[in-house]
C-alpha cells in the first residue's frame, strides 16, 4: 500500500482543470467520503458477484471487475448532486489500470478529465483533484494486466457545491420512484440485478441504435418490420434513452437526435404525431400516416425528459410532448369510447373506426398524460381501457385471462376480432401484438398499485405459472384465448412480459427468479428489434426502475 502525489510532473498542463497538490495533512482534514453508498455503473462486470456497486460498500472484501480482455471500461459513481470534489482513492485489485483517467460530468454525458496517468502501477492511488461535478468515473484505456479492471474500493471526497447539479432527475439505479408496497423483485443484490440490465442495454444499443442518412438523426433500426425505421421501434427507443439516463452518458444525445427524427418526420395527417414507416433512404412511406403504439411512447419518453434533463435546452420536451399528446387526443383516442383506435388515419365511418389494439392500453401512459396535461380526458380513458381489460379476461378468457391482439365493435359490444381484420388469421387471439399485455398491464399494477391493474395482472400471473408448472421454457409463442398453444418454440416477446405480471403475486417469488434468470441467459437476437426492445424494458421493470413521469 502506498500513497502516490496526484499527478506527474509536466502533466498538469495538458489537463482541461488542473489538478491542485495539496499538503497531505490538509487534503486530509477538508474532505469527507461522499461516494459511498451511492449508485454505481460501470461498462461491463466479469460475472456474478462482480457488480459496480460493490466498489462503493465499503469492504475490501468484494470488488467490481469488468470483462476480461477488453478496452476501453468505466466505473462511475452517481453522488445524487453537485459536489466540489478535493479527493479521489483508488484501491485497486491486482487487475489495475495503467492508463486511464478520472472524469466528473454534471449530466452523466459530457465529461471533464480531472486526472489522466499513462504510467498506473496498481495498488492504492489516493489523488488529490480540483473539480466538480455530480458523477464520477474512472475511464480505463490500458490494462495492467490480459485480464480486466477491478477495484475493491472506489472512493470520492468533497462537499455538495452549492446551485446542485444538471444531471438527469432520476438516474438509472437510483430507485427514486419506488414501486407499490408488497411487489416483487429478482432474488439477489440490487447492484448486481441493475447491472444485468446496463449489460443488455449495451447490447440491444449496439444492435439496434443507428445514426444513418445524416441530418444529426438517431433511429433504432427494425430490421424484422415491414420496414427499416417504424413508429413503434423509435418510441421504444425515446423509452428506454430517457430511462437509461446515468448509466449512458450518451442517452441525452440519442434521445436528442431520436427526437430530431420525430420532428423531421411528421404524420401526413397530423404533423403533430410521428409518421409510422421510413425506407432504406429514411424517407416516409405508405402514406406517412401516424401508429398510436409508437406515439404513445413518443409522448410518454418527452415527459421523462423533461424530468430527467429539463426542458430549456435544444429541445423543449415539455412542449413537444404537450403537443403530441394533444394529437394523440385529437386523432388517434375515439372520442365516443374513449379507446385508442389504430392510428390518426382511422376516421369517422370507415370499418377500423370501432377496432382498437390492446396492445396499445398503456394504462400508465394515460396517468402520465393526465398529470402532465390536467386534462381529464384521460382519466375517462384509463377507465374505459381497464374496464375493457376487465371485461376481456371475464367474458372471453375467463379461465386465462388472455387478451387478443385486436378488438372489435367497441361501440356496441367489444369482443375479440372474428379472424384477420388488420394483419394476421390470428387476430383474435393472444398473438404477436398482445404478447406485450402482461407487461402494459402490470406497468400500471406495480408503480400505482391500482387494484383493476393488480387483478389482471394476477390473473394472467396466475394462469401462466401454473400453464408451465413453474417452467418459463415451456411459454410457448401464442395461444387462444382459452389456453391452447399456437405455436412451439421460445421467444422474449412471449416470455418476458409474463416478469412484470409475476411482481404482482407474493407467492411467485421462485417464478419471478426463473423468468429473470431465463432473461438473463437470452442472448440479444440481432434480427429482432421487437422482441429485444420488449425484454429490455421488461427487464427495467422488473429491476425497479420504470417509472412514470
Amino acid at each position: 500500500m502506498r500513497r502516490r502525489s496526484a499527478i506527474p510532473l509536466g502533466l498538469a498542463a495538458l489537463l482541461a482543470l488542473p489538478l491542485a497538490v495539496l499538503p497531505e495533512s490538509e487534503a486530509e482534514a477538508a474532505d469527507a467520503l461522499v461516494s459511498a453508498g451511492k449508485p454505481a455503473a460501470s461498462s461491463s462486470v466479469e460475472g456474478s458477484g462482480f457488480a459496480p456497486g460493490l466498489a462503493v460498500d465499503g469492504s475490501r472484501a468484494t470488488r467490481w471487475a469488468s470483462l476480461e480482455g477488453v478496452d476501453p471500461q468505466w466505473i462511475r459513481i452517481d453522488l445524487g448532486a453537485n459536489h466540489t470534489l478535493s479527493r479521489i482513492k483508488l484501491d485497486w485489485e491486482a487487475a489495475h489500470a495503467t492508463t486511464y483517467r478520472l472524469q466528473t460530468s454534471a449530466d452523466g454525458s459530457t465529461w471533464t478529465d480531472v486526472y489522466t496517468t499513462t504510467s498506473g502501477d496498481g495498488a492504492v492511488d489516493d489523488l488529490t483533484v480540483s473539480g466538480s461535478g455530480r458523477y464520477v468515473r474512472m475511464y480505463g484505456t490500458g490494462r495492467g494486466t490480459p485480464y480486466g479492471y477491478s477495484l475493491y474500493e472506489f472512493e470520492v471526497y468533497g462537499s455538495p457545491a452549492g446551485g446542485g447539479g444538471t444531471g438527469p432527475g432520476v438516474p438509472f439505479g437510483s430507485h427514486l420512484k419506488p414501486y407499490a408496497a408488497g411487489m416483487l423483485k429478482p432474488s439477489g443484490a440490487q447492484s448486481g440485478i441493475d447491472q444485468k440490465v446496463v449489460d443488455y442495454y449495451n447490447r440491444w444499443k449496439a444492435a439496434f441504435v443507428r445514426q444513418n442518412c445524416g441530418n444529426g438523426w438517431y433511429q433504432v433500426i427494425s430490421p424484422d418490420a415491414d420496414h427499416p425505421y417504424v413508429a413503434e421501434a423509435q418510441g421504444y427507443g425515446m423509452v428506454i434513452a430517457a430511462t437509461m439516463a446515468g448509466a449512458d452518458p450518451d442517452a441525452k444525445k440519442i434521445f436528442d437526435g431520436l427526437v430530431k427524427w420525430k420532428l423531421d418526420h411528421p404524420s401526413s395527417v397530423n404533423p403533430d404525431l410521428l409518421a409510422a414507416e421510413q425506407d432504406v433512404d429514411c424517407r416516409s412511406v405508405n402514406g406517412g400516416d401516424g401508429a398510436t403504439d409508437g406515439d404513445m411512447d413518443v409522448a410518454y419518453g418527452l415527459l421523462l425528459a423533461d424530468k430527467q434533463w429539463g426542458s430549456a435546452g435544444t429541445y423543449d420536451y415539455k412542449a413537444l410532448a404537450l403537443k403530441h399528446i394533444a394529437a394523440i387526443k385529437k386523432d388517434e383516442l375515439n372520442p365516443t369510447t374513449k379507446l385508442l383506435k389504430l392510428g390518426d388515419w382511422s376516421g369517422s365511418g370507415d370499418q377500423y373506426y370501432y377496432i382498437s389494439r390492446t396492445s396499445d392500453w398503456m394504462v400508465d401512459h394515460f396517468r402520465a398524460f393526465r398529470a402532465a396535461t390536467g386534462d381529464t380526458t384521460w382519466d375517462a380513458a384509463r377507465t374505459a381501457h381497464q374496464t375493457q381489460i376487465a371485461n376481456l379476461q371475464s367474458g372471453y378468457a375467463p379461465s386465462t385471462g388472455l387478451l387478443p391482439d385486436f378488438v372489435v365493435d367497441t361501440n356496441t359490444s367489444p369482443r375479440p376480432a372474428p379472424g384477420e381484420v388488420l394483419e394476421d388469421p390470428n387476430d383474435g387471439q393472444y398473438w404477436w401484438n398482445a404478447c406485450r399485455t402482461p407487461w402494459r398491464i402490470a406497468d400500471d399494477a406495480v408503480t400505482s398499485g391500482d387494484a383493476k391493474s393488480l387483478a389482471a395482472a394476477r390473473k394472467l400471473n396466475g394462469w401462466i405459472k401454473s400453464k408451465t408448472g413453474g417452467d418459463p421454457n415451456k411459454i410457448a409463442m401464442g395461444y387462444k384465448l382459452n389456453g391452447t398453444q399456437i405455436a412451439a418454440g421460445s421467444e422474449a416477446a412471449f416470455f418476458a412480459p409474463f416478469a412484470v405480471a409475476a411482481m404482482t403475486d407474493s407467492g411467485s417469488q421462485a417464478w419471478l427468479d426463473a423468468l429473470w434468470n431465463k432473461m438473463v441467459a437470452t442472448p440479444i437476437d440481432t434480427g429482432s428489434y421487437f422482441s429485444a426492445s420488449i425484454q429490455l424494458q421488461v427487464m427495467i421493470t422488473v429491476s425497479g426502475n420504470h417509472w412514470v413521469p
